[in-house]
């Protein structure tokens, strides 16, 4: 029977393995099952009080020990001139002894105040105890922050924009960098004051806190969304764990590319197609997808982890991106970069010439890939139009990825996901921020093609983590409420459509009304409307199905450089496949249900900060224009007036109630629209409109539009102020089906 260690086995333990002194480590080590691991609990606890260990980031160190590398600052030079660090990671004895630094060769000069990562080793001498050696100078990571400089006789003031900070900073004249007053600046704090005002140094002039460049930054600090990496995190990611082939197989001779957009910022995952030779299997395809090794950086209870599931997510604005982690990380270790060796997560799947999944199989590996190719460029050599890059890989990489595309296109035609069209739009600046141009996002197969990859990916992770008994995150889509449901129905029907009731709704059901409308006037108000009825994604520990895909297991597995609950599912599928030591950990296990709700709310946060600054940009792009006219469709009907959503750039503006006409307009819930009390004109979404631009914000992404034309007709006149006889309930609904009845014929 495994005994309990002692207090003094341990000891020795955590001093041999610095390594590996997290408690699911030691009890790894002592063979502990059950409730043995709540003695061993009871045990570090004791040593943590007798002070002869410490605990830092959930390991465990010997009383005035010091990790091999360690984040440190410089200190003043002694009496001879020696330069001396102390740690400053959290967790870890600031009483350790002195630590001198042996500098070499080629190594940057330090001074006091500087930073950097040491590797250490204990020596235990009269003078000292450590002695550091630099492995890399860490630029300074000083405090930043975002606000309105107000200028003053000896220098001025920040006021900062984040609602999070309501203390002004004090900026010298010779650290103002010329900023005018009423600029918004980005700034560092300096030095180490407590009295009085903090100080700070502009860092970078913005310009007009309207202005273009102050778009992103603001929505930042707005949302409180973490933009600046801690320290610990910087230096953990400057370190990484060499890869090694341990519990790994060799894919570098797969065929595996990348197919991202233009403007990629970190390369995920990677595709392959084979025909199936096994017997069988006839028109059947073997599909590989490996994803980019994210668990073997980020390990759990690290500095790297704890930011990452702060954040939860990577935030893309049209300027800049804010990652989930360190660009060390997210734009090269852990990108899938053409020709390198890079770890990979990768699964094996087979389908039939129908496209349904026979079986799939999971590993972790190292793959190189064989081209980093963009959506556009994969689609043009496949229409007979390849360049030098992809001619190459066109018959035997592209075609057969084309083939099993068709095969899943099958597939998808019979599980009917929920078939939305509804373009993104596409903001192009230049270089200094200013908006060019606003367009819409080109779809093409190659996109498409991707797409069903993962899918199928995802759901081959979820059903192999079920088989596994592992606990992890769904990716969970509920179907609608009965009452968004009703408001769905009032609206096609209102269209002259028809929308089944009674029975247990299917994607397939939508996708039907989806087809009435496609090609008709009505076309983008029922994908609008159907969009608008949909409940929110989120995660969850608990399989509630994906109601919009039409499947019943699915979870994110394919991008975890980008999405935290995407590495909780890879350590997850580590630890069911016994690959490796940086599987989920108990405290992953333990606090799941916490993580898919953080997660879930910093998704809101950047979907929220990403919205408000593409409202901004488009309305400093339409800020010239303001008097022009616009054609647009009616996107939206409240008591207060309508929202408008124009067609050259895809905005939404408000015509306010007031500015319509000259008659009381009645307002119907149910069949969103106004009617005129004195004229019977009925406004409801997806009509067409010609509307004025009276007004544009840049700084809230305002705009304020002027009504001109419904249905290609001059408003109708009205009584001024005349309230009328409210119409009786259900005329307005009636109203668009005469409507609708009389444009048909």
């Amino acid at each position: 029977m495994t005994q309990l260690p002692s207090k003094d086995q341990i000891r020795q333990w955590i001093a041999e393995n610095p390594g590996l002194t997290s408690k699911r480590d030691i009890a790894k080590a002592f063979g502990l099952k059950g409730d043995m691991r709540s003695e061993l609990r009871r045990l570090l606890h004791e040593l943590e009080a007798e002070g002869t260990v410490t605990k830092a980031a959930r390991r465990f160190r010997p009383k005035g020990d010091l990790p091999p590398v360690a984040l440190l600052r410089v200190l003043k030079p002694d009496a001879a001139g020696d330069l001396f660090a102390e740690p400053m990671e959290d967790g870890v004895d600031t009483d350790v002894g002195r630590i001198l630094i042996i500098p070499k060769k080629g190594d940057p000069a330090l001074a006091e105040g500087d930073r950097f990562l040491g590797r250490l080793t204990r020596v235990d001498l009269d003078d000292y105890v450590w002695e550091a050696r630099l492995i890399r100078r860490i630029g300074s990571n000083p405090l930043k922050l975002l606000g309105v400089f107000r200028k003053g006789s000896e220098g001025g003031r920040i006021v900062p924009i984040d609602k999070g900070q309501d203390k002004e900073w004090r900026v010298a004249a010779d650290s103002d960098m010329g900023a005018r007053d009423g600029e918004l600046v980005e700034a560092e704090a300096v030095g180490n004051r407590r009295l009085g005002l903090p100080q700070a140094r502009i860092v970078e002039r913005l310009g007009d806190p309207s202005g273009p460049r102050a778009v992103s930054l603001i929505a930042i600090h707005q949302h409180g969304i973490p933009d600046q990496f801690p320290d610990a995190a910087i230096a953990e990611a400057d370190t990484p764990r060499p890869v090694t082939m341990d519990h790994r197989e060799d894919l570098r001779d797969l065929m595996l590319v990348t197919i991202d957009p233009a403007d990629a910022r970190d390369r995920d995952d990677a595709v392959l197609a084979l025909p199936d030779t096994e017997p069988g299997n006839p028109g059947g395809h073997v599909l590989w997808v490996a994803i980019a090794d994210v668990a073997h950086y980020v390990r759990p209870g690290g500095a790297l982890d704890r930011e990452a599931r702060r954040r939860g997510n990577s935030t893309y604005f049209p300027d800049r991106v804010v990652p989930m982690l360190p660009d060390v990380l997210s734009g090269d270790l852990c990108s899938l970069h053409e020709h390198v060796d890079r770890p990979c997560l990768a699964v094996r799947m087979r389908i039939d010439a129908q496209g349904h999944k026979l079986s799939h199989r999971f590993l972790r590996g190292l793959m190189r890939s064989k081209g980093s190719l963009e959506y556009v460029q994969v689609q043009r050599a496949v229409d007979g139009e390849p360049d030098e890059k992809t001619a190459p890989l066109l018959e035997t990489v592209l075609k057969p990825l084309y083939a099993a595309y068709a095969s899943l296109k099958l597939a998808r035609g019979l599980r009917q996901p929920l078939e939305l069209d509804l373009p993104e739009r596409q903001i192009v600046l230049s270089d200094e921020g200013k908006v060019l141009s606003v367009a819409f996002k080109e779809r093409v197969d190659a996109h498409r093609l991707i797409e069903e990859f993962m899918v199928l990916a995802n759901v081959a992770a979820a059903e192999d983590l079920q088989r596994l008994k592992q606990p992890f995150l769904y990716r969970v889509h509920e179907e609608p409420s009965p009452d968004k449901l009703d408001a769905l129905r009032e609206v096609a029907e209102a269209s002259g459509f028809t929308l089944a009731k009674g029975q247990v709704l299917k994607t397939a059901h939508l996708n039907r009304l989806l087809a009435q409308a496609q090609d008709s006037e009505f076309d983008e108000l029922m994908n609008i409307s159907t969009l608008r009825s949909m409940t929110q994604a989120y995660y969850n520990a608990e399989n509630l199905g994906h109601f919009g895909l039409a499947l019943r297991n699915y979870a994110h597995f394919t991008s975890p450089i980008r999405r935290y609950s995407d590495l909780i599912v890879h350590r997850a599928l580590v630890r069911g496949l016994k690959a490796g030591d940086d599987g989920l950990s108990a405290w992953d296990i333990e606090n799941l249900d916490e993580t898919a709700k953080l997660i879930s709310d910093a998704e809101r946060r950047s979907m929220a900060a990403e919205r408000d600054t593409v409202d901004r940009y488009l309305a400093a792009y339409l800020s010239d224009r303001v008097g022009s006219t616009f054609s647009g469709r009616v996107s939206g009907v409240q008591r207060f007036g309508l929202f408008v959503k124009l067609d050259e750039t895809g905005a939404d503006g408000l015509v306010p109630i007031r500015s319509v006409g000259r008659e009381f307009f009645h307002y119907d819930q149910n069949s969103q629209t106004l009617m005129g009390a004195d004229t019977g004109l009925t406004i409801g979404i997806g009509q067409r409109v010609t509307v004025r631009l009276s007004e544009a914000v840049p700084v809230t992404g305002g705009l304020m539009l002027e009504l001109l034309e419904i249905e290609d007709r001059a408003l109708p006149g009205g009584r001024s102020g005349s309230r009328g006889k409210p119409p009786r309930r259900g005329a307005a609904k009636a109203e668009v089906k005469r409507r609708v009845v009389r444009r048909r014929k």
